[in-house]
């Protein structure tokens, strides 16, 4: 690669480095580990210029300031949600937005096939349960399937099938990204024939607060897990100024924070599908104000809160 070019490529990152005093001593860190690597690269193909100079001193600075922090903090715990996993998806979130357009297109899909296609609801869901649903429709309690099951028993089957299954999607990125883009699409193509299968009823509103109680952190969580697995494959398909080995075990690490950082909305969810969503005969205004709190803690700590931790970075 050409220096000039090189040099077009970074700049930008090199400056808001040099300029940013960062909280997270983890996330300090990885800054450091960033530049060594873009200055060992510049050694090796333009050891006597400008660049190389330039990215040794901003080494030596982030040196000091990974050292001068480098004890760690009481409250690491809590420092991880607080501000470390927030930042994750502030720097994922071209990862996340891409994952949830291609989930939310997925649901069209299954949607529409479902429409369109008498069959295709039992392909997806299985005969099993459309029956039992159909029976639950003519006994007048559609969504009885939530009550069959004793509460903690549901909670701990629930809770660890979510969790089982975000860390299956994201291991599957390490498909070169594929694999996590095949579980993102089968479950939005299950979720679109799902949803349009209640509508079809004339449970459409019913079954958005019903179901969306739990649904809308599950889903969130899942989506989430996707793009902890786009994180990984693109490590591996894009190690940009890393070497790829390097870049690889970057994106891991990353990825799995996330998915590791998703646990605690998996097991709220899986409380709610199994001791609240049960509760079919709840008020409306109560089961709205469960799934717009849902819905407004994701956007808020997925996308609004990250972009303020960010700001606070820099001086």
């Amino acid at each position: 690669m050409r220096e000039a070019l090189f040099v077009k490529q970074n700049t930008e990152k090199w400056k808001r480095y040099d300029e940013m005093q960062l909280a997270n001593p983890d996330e300090l860190a990885n800054r450091f580990t960033e530049i060594t690597n873009d200055l060992a690269y510049s050694k090796t193909f333009y050891p006597n210029s400008k660049t190389t100079a330039y990215l040794n001193g901003l080494a030596s600075k982030l040196h000091r300031s990974v050292y001068k922090n480098k004890k760690e903090k009481s409250n690491r715990f809590i420092d991880f949600w607080k501000a470390e996993l927030p930042l994750l998806f502030f720097t994922h979130k071209k990862q996340i937005i891409y994952a949830l357009v291609f989930f939310l297109a997925s649901c069209s899909i299954g949607a529409i096939s479902a429409k369109y296609d008498d069959t295709f609801i039992r392909l997806i869901l299985g005969d099993g349960y459309v029956n039992m649903t159909n029976d639950n429709i003519a006994k007048g309690d559609p969504f009885g399937v939530y009550k069959q099951e004793n509460p903690v028993l549901m909670f701990i089957q629930i809770g660890a099938n979510n969790i089982y299954v975000s860390l299956y999607t994201f291991v599957l990125g390490i498909m070169l990204s594929f694999g996590s883009i095949v579980s993102l699409f089968r479950n939005g193509v299950m979720l679109g024939s799902f949803q349009y299968f209640f509508f079809s009823k004339g449970l459409g509103l019913q079954s958005v607060l019903v179901i969306w109680i739990h649904g809308t952190l599950e889903i969130s969580a899942i989506v989430l897990a996707g793009a902890a697995g786009l994180v990984l494959g693109n490590s591996m398909l894009f190690p940009k100024t890393y070497t790829r080995k390097a870049s690889i075990l970057k994106g891991a690490k990353d990825g799995l924070k996330m998915v590791l950082g998703l646990v605690p909305i998996f097991i709220v969810a899986a409380f709610f599908e199994s001791f609240i969503t049960r509760h079919t005969e709840m008020p409306m205004w109560l089961s709205g104000f469960i799934l717009l709190a849902s819905a407004t803690f994701i956007i808020w700590y997925v996308f609004i809160y990250p972009a303020k931790i960010n700001k606070k970075t820099i001086i």
